[in-house]
């Protein structure tokens, strides 16, 4: 399994991902699942990826090559590739044509050998001429894009990394502090499931460079990820502390646990044999 978050926000964009790749618990191995794609001065993208490994291997080493002809003017037009096309919309269409060829490709053997066709990938950046963008690219090679309403995508184990996002970000939302909060998802990830692991890979993109140098790889001894975990940890415990215990009994409390709700009766007690559940 894997875990992959992209953030859109109006000052940039964030990209985390994990790296651990399994098949099974004694079949661990470390893959990056990340790409970035920088032509400084023109572009910048960013390619996270999911899903069955050979597959999005595969896509990811055709992309470098794809080119999508124009299908009004197939003959006189230049075919477009990630490293032309105009608009971020442009090069999410070559990515997935890559897809759709390496289905072609690969589906039908896939198939016999009973394995899916999965993939599931990120594609976020800006080219010159345009604004950022950020878009979801599925096994069919159709996608969608993320809106100020929702400003991120996640790929893999997405449901422990979940609540921190909704919690946190806003298209104001700093790059500093968005990088942090896909470190305490990510974070929150890792001590849920086995399956998400160590190194990781951040990147952060500011607006209008097309290029970043904010690019590391963390590992165990990383100083930042190991505060922040134990402070993530420290403080979510005192957080919880501080939240009064609920009370069942007759003690006088401003806020009580055992109150009838307004619109609904208390759960049913089943007695005997005989009783109907509804």
């Amino acid at each position: 399994m894997t875990y992959c978050v992209a953030v859109k926000l109006n000052a940039g964009l964030v990209f985390l991902s994990d790296s651990r790749t399994n098949a099974g618990l004694d079949n661990i191995s470390t893959f990056r699942k990340m790409i970035v794609y920088e032509k400084p001065g023109d572009r910048f993208m960013v390619l996270l990826s999911a899903g069955n490994l050979s597959i999005s291997q595969s896509v990811r080493e055709i992309l470098q090559v794809e080119q999508l002809r124009d299908r009004k003017d197939p003959e006189n037009a230049d075919p477009i590739t990630i490293w032309n096309a105009k608009s971020m919309f442009d090069a999410a269409r070559v990515l997935g044509s890559a897809i759709r060829r390496v289905y072609q490709r690969d589906a039908e053997a896939l198939k016999k050998a009973d394995v899916d066709f999965n993939v599931s990938l990120v594609l976020g950046g800006q080219i010159r001429g345009e604004g950022m963008r950020l878009f979801q690219v599925y096994s069919a090679g159709n996608f969608i894009e993320a809106t100020d309403e929702t400003p991120y995508f996640q790929l893999g184990e997405s449901k422990y990394g979940k609540p921190v996002l909704d919690r946190v970000l806003t298209p104001e939302t700093p790059l500093a502090e968005a990088a942090k909060c896909v470190l305490v998802s990510m974070d929150s990830t890792i001590k849920s499931n086995l399956t998400v692991g160590l190194p990781l890979d951040l990147v952060v993109y500011e607006a209008n460079t097309f290029k970043s140098d904010k690019i590391v790889c963390i590992d165990h001894d990383n100083p930042y990820y190991r505060m922040m975990h134990n402070s993530w940890g420290q403080k979510l415990r005192e957080v919880f502390d501080s939240i009064e215990d609920p009370v069942w009994d007759d003690a006088h409390t401003d806020i009580p646990l055992k109150m009838p709700a307004a619109r609904h009766e208390a759960l049913k007690k089943i007695s005997t044999p005989d009783e109907k559940l509804i």
